[in-house]
């Protein structure tokens, strides 16, 4: 009977966790415009739970569970009927949102260094959106901007830090609550609720401000390299 019951439990909480994930890409494209699709995902062990290795062909996959598979990345719309229908089909499927082009794109450095660079920012009133934040990696989303004024910005930096990595056009990134194979997607800094729009910064005044922030380590290195 104790065995019955905790399977229950476990049904009705994966109901819940399912409902959450649907209504998460619903407000990611129909509230604030984003064109999202579901991310392959992980592979099954039981009925009931999640492996850590990645649902798609590939046994070496490097981004389990957080990548598109099928559809591709440019499936990705906002179109409220075609989200329903996915998330029904696979209520558990990661959400990734398409970057670029009108979305929003992001800048990510790994968790250690993302800490401390939102403590620097912070201290430098430098005004930030969304933060994803995964237990590997912090993704600050900023305005939309194309390939060549990335790299414009760029080639007028002298250096940027080491660990940044950049999603534009052509990119994707997983939003929260997904789950993949590094672990739960979360909100460090959430968007406001009832945000039409989320506020996004511009990637050059993020970029500027990491590397400001990157500077002053011990024999020159710099703070946000790890």
């Amino acid at each position: 009977m104790r065995e019955i019951l905790g399977r229950r439990r476990r049904l009705r909480f994966r109901r819940k966790e399912r409902a959450v994930q649907l209504d998460a890409a619903l407000t990611c494209a129909t509230e604030w415009g984003w064109p999202v699709l579901p991310g392959v995902g992980l592979k099954a062990t039981t009925r009931t739970t999640r492996g850590t290795g990645c649902a798609c062909p590939d046994p070496e996959c490097v981004v389990p569970g957080a990548h598109p598979f099928d559809p591709g990345l440019l499936a990705a719309t906002t179109d409220e009927r075609m989200i329903r229908w996915w998330w029904t089909r696979r209520p558990d499927a990661p959400i990734v949102l398409a970057t670029g082009g009108g979305a929003p794109c992001a800048v990510s450095l790994p968790a250690v260094a993302g800490a401390r660079a939102l403590t620097a920012l912070d201290a430098m009133g430098m005004r930030l959106g969304p933060v994803v934040a995964t237990p590997t990696r912090w993704s600050l989303l900023v305005a939309p901007y194309s390939l060549e004024q990335l790299g414009e910005l760029l080639y007028a930096k002298d250096s940027v830090p080491s660990s940044l990595r950049f999603h534009g056009e052509g990119g994707y990134l997983l939003l929260p609550p997904s789950v993949a194979g590094t672990g739960q997607v979360r909100w460090e800094r959430a968007p406001l609720t009832g945000s039409a729009s989320p506020w996004l910064p511009d990637v050059e005044a993020v970029v500027d401000a990491l590397v400001e922030a990157s500077t002053g380590a011990p024999e020159g290195g710099s703070r946000l390299a790890y």
